[in-house]
């Protein structure tokens, strides 16, 4: 029995813990700078990318992650690996971390949406949170599928640190979540490839920590989104 005013641990303690979490958007591809939309097509990452990679490995080296989570698709799982190398861990591979599903937009350009299919593009643009390209997922069901995904990983490490390894819409679904944005308000925020994002995750939600460090690259990244094209980075 614990003295007087000493505080016994219990298992509700940890389970109440905070779960630090890192959420990294993977390193540049080839289509990250011609603004063609990835979706959940499996584009490699480009030499930029590698060395962005290399980058993020030495910049959390000293966070100890308990585990690294990473989407499937290979510019994601890529990037993870070498911040799973740093940490001593095995990625995790889970395609709920997948990007949204652009059903008919996968592999066009911005540009060249707009021009095939006017009318799904402005509603695209326009942020409706019920639609979906055809063949894709709506905004609505893609950040469902994000927060939830996080969320679970999140509640099973309480109390740890966790690295989150997924995509630019993935990074803009948690963003919103932590800062309380609603799916239909313009982005003013960043996304960068192999940008550092640090939220915290209890039984209250996500709360954001610290948004979009680049600081462990040392020259330009590509932020499709900079040029004000396209809603969805990919």
């Amino acid at each position: 029995m614990p003295m007087n005013g000493a505080h016994a641990h219990t298992e509700s303690d940890t389970e109440d813990a905070p779960t630090r979490i890192i959420a990294i958007r993977h390193g540049e591809t080839a289509w990250n700078v011609l603004t063609r939309v990835q979706g959940q097509l499996d584009i490699p990452l480009n030499d930029t990318g590698r060395w962005q990679a290399q980058r993020l490995r030495l910049a959390v080296a000293d966070e100890s992650p308990a585990a690294v989570y990473s989407s499937d698709l290979q510019r994601a799982s890529e990037t993870a690996q070498s911040v799973a190398h740093a940490a001593g861990v095995q990625v995790r591979p889970d395609s709920a971390l997948r990007e949204r599903s652009f059903g008919v937009f996968e592999g066009y350009t911005f540009q060249e949406i707009e021009r095939r299919w006017p009318d799904q593009s402005l509603r695209w643009r326009q942020r409706d949170p019920d639609f979906g390209p055809e063949g894709g997922e709506t905004l609505r069901e893609f950040y469902a599928r994000c927060v939830s995904a996080a969320s679970r990983l999140a509640a099973a490490h309480a109390g740890q640190t966790i690295v989150l390894v997924a995509h630019g819409g993935v990074m803009d679904c948690l963003y919103r979540a932590a800062a309380r944005i609603s799916l239909t308000a313009s982005r003013t925020w960043q996304l960068g490839n192999a940008s550092i994002n640090r939220l915290l995750f209890t039984n209250a939600g996500f709360t954001l920590v610290g948004w979009s460090d680049t600081s462990h690259l040392d020259r330009a990244t590509i932020d499709e989104t900079s040029d004000g094209a396209g809603p969805e980075p990919a």
